[in-house]
């Protein structure tokens, strides 16, 4: 039996980053990291689950149905309010995984209802690659790598 070998930047399918579940769910779809911080007041379009902060990395990219991983929320507290409206409008991430705990991004998850998973024992955004497909297990506070 052959062991899955490691990418170019060292991560093998099967890593397992924890931390603490957030909004309960389990997920699998396909990453998409954000180097930066996220706005939602100005910074995303709710109808159509899109970054539009002009000076944003991700600037013109869809988070619909892709489980977002981003360092925390930025901008005021409409932040959640935004990202509610994600929900509404059915463009919502499928996951949240971010690194810095603040009220913003946890009203945010909780309100948008998809599996979140922060504090982890690796910084995600370090780890996780946009397209990578990832498992949120929120209920066990995990974050996988399947592939």
């Amino acid at each position: 039996m052959s062991m899955p070998s490691a990418g170019a930047r060292g991560v093998v399918p099967g890593t397992v980053l924890r931390g603490r579940g957030i909004v309960p769910g389990i997920v699998r779809a396909e990453a998409l990291v954000s180097p930066e911080t996220i706005s939602g007041w100005g910074g995303i379009d709710p109808a159509r689950g899109t970054i539009i902060e002009r000076r944003h990395a991700l600037f013109g990219v869809c988070f619909t149905g892709k489980v977002l991983v981003f360092p925390g929320a930025k901008g005021s507290s409409g932040w959640s309010g935004f990202f509610q409206s994600t929900r509404l409008l059915g463009t919502a991430p499928a996951a949240m995984v971010f690194t810095t705990v603040t009220t913003k991004a946890v009203l945010g998850a909780v309100v948008t209802r998809v599996p979140t998973v922060s504090e982890l024992d690796r910084d995600p955004v370090q780890v996780i690659r946009s397209g990578d497909i990832v498992e949120v297990d929120a209920d066990a506070g995990t974050v996988t790598i399947v592939g």
